[in-house]
């Protein structure tokens, strides 16, 4: 055989092998992100998914039951926003990266608790390791018309600096309550 023909062979060798190592991250690639779900949670999805697919079989809900629960969400959402205090007033979410293992999205919020206005802005970082997935919230920001209080002041530097979210609106529901009630109190000997 010529020269040629080794260098075909070659070079259809070598294509191969490159192909076996794409197919084979792949694949790993695959199977690692099986891992990340236990059997429950692909059970689950399973079960959805077929529920899914039986009712577009079946056709579509019918108008009345879509508004009956349009309207059971709507009490729960009022009665939420009454026993809160809190009322959502817009949000927008955009991911800023994205790669196999971690997600950064960034968050606008704002909205009402009681009479006090609020807006959040913060990124959200989620990564995902074999076991579970963990979030993260970085560059809090936090805007409230504080008015003369400095404790809020100091509140929402304390929230911003160590992230902590929960913390923020557990406080703001009872400061908000409380400043109504102070509010009504004062109006009332004016």
């Amino acid at each position: 055989m010529d020269d040629n023909t080794y260098r075909v062979y070659e070079d259809e060798i070598q294509a191969l092998e490159e192909e076996i190592k794409l197919l084979t991250e792949k694949y790993e690639d695959i199977q690692q992100e099986s891992t990340f779900f236990s059997e429950e949670e692909i059970l689950k999805s399973i079960k959805s998914f077929q529920r899914e697919m039986l009712g577009e079989s079946k056709g579509h809900e019918s108008p009345s039951d879509l508004k009956a629960q349009l309207e059971s969400l709507e009490t729960d959402l009022s009665f939420l926003m009454k026993l809160t205090g809190f009322q959502f007033t817009s949000h927008s979410k955009k991911t800023v990266e994205k790669t196999r293992d971690r997600t950064v999205q960034k968050h606008r919020l704002s909205g009402n608790c009681h009479s006090l206005s609020f807006q959040l802005e913060f990124q959200l970082l989620e990564m995902q390791s074999k076991e579970k997935v963990s979030s993260v919230i970085t560059d809090l920001n936090i805007i409230m018309e504080s008015g003369e209080d400095s404790g809020v002041s100091k509140f929402v530097s304390s929230v911003e600096e160590h992230g902590n979210l929960v913390t923020f609106f557990r406080s703001l529901s009872t400061y908000a309550e409380w400043y109504e009630h102070r509010r009504r109190t004062f109006l009332h000997f004016k």
